[in-house]
């Protein structure tokens, strides 16, 4: 799964907690969690994940 590859290096470039991560793409704090025991996200999903990786998290809240 090459998405959660990316997110694992962003991650480690940008020492968020994973669950921050996920309250900011998908409003679930689950979701690198949940991508590491096996969860498959959606075409959807997936393009929004790559939309915050790209944007470098513009309009991350404090």
């Amino acid at each position: 799964m090459a998405v959660l590859w990316k997110i694992e290096r962003y991650l480690r470039e940008t020492d968020m907690p994973v669950t921050k991560f996920g309250r900011l793409v998908a409003h679930d704090p689950r979701l690198v969690l949940d991508m590491r025991n096996g969860r498959e996200p959606r075409a959807k999903m997936v393009a929004r994940i790559e939309r915050f990786l790209a944007d470098g998290h513009a309009g991350e809240a404090q």
